[in-house]
């Protein structure tokens, strides 16, 4: 029963996998991911931040959104490997986000959890830590996340960058999700 229903699973994941980014070529490098709603440009930019854990990480995936996607990168820091707190990059994105400077943000640690931790104390964040395309798919479709977490020992670089290309091209569900995301907000002003 349990493979029965793994086996669901993971066909509906690839099923909604290539919805938005299309069949998987074998040998081919992926394809740019179109946006799944069309957005003016201003709307397309993502503020991107990493700890000394995620430098490398971060380095790689601005280059593949620069060059695969739509979207701006708005790299908020570190600009090196030398030690330095997640707390003030994930803030740093966090910041950008619920201003509205940018309508996404990705951060990077080594793990990812402390960075979600942080990012998600700033109002109007719903940072969600993903660590494959069913987490992303479910985290923008059902709960609008505005800010993706990553761990740069966690997931490997062409994962990573597959699950950011999901990311930015994948539209919040609506409909009984919108409900719930307003519960999750109502919950952030204490009511």
């Amino acid at each position: 029963m349990a493979d029965a229903r793994d086996a669901e699973i993971r066909r509906l994941v690839r099923e909604a996998v290539e919805r938005v980014l299309g069949p998987e070529a074998p040998a081919a490098p992926p394809a740019p991911a179109p946006a799944a709603v069309p957005a003016p440009a201003a709307a397309q930019r993502v503020a991107i931040g990493a700890d000394h854990g995620g430098f490398a990480l971060k380095e790689t995936l601005k280059r593949a959104i620069e060059d695969e996607t739509d979207w701006t990168v708005h790299d908020c820091g570190t600009h090196s490997a030398e030690a330095v707190d997640y707390p003030d990059f994930a803030a740093a994105v966090a910041r950008e986000v619920a201003s509205g400077r940018c309508a996404r943000g990705i951060v990077i640690d080594a793990a990812g959890i402390g960075s979600t931790m942080a990012a998600n104390k700033i109002a109007g964040v719903r940072c969600a830590l993903c660590h494959d395309d069913a987490t992303v798919l479910n985290a923008r479709e059902h709960n609008d996340a505005n800010v993706l977490a990553l761990g740069a020992r966690v997931v490997n670089r062409g994962l990573a960058t597959r699950m950011v290309r999901l990311f930015l091209a994948t539209p919040f569900g609506g409909g009984r999700h919108e409900r719930r995301v307003r519960k999750i907000m109502a919950l952030e002003r204490g009511e």
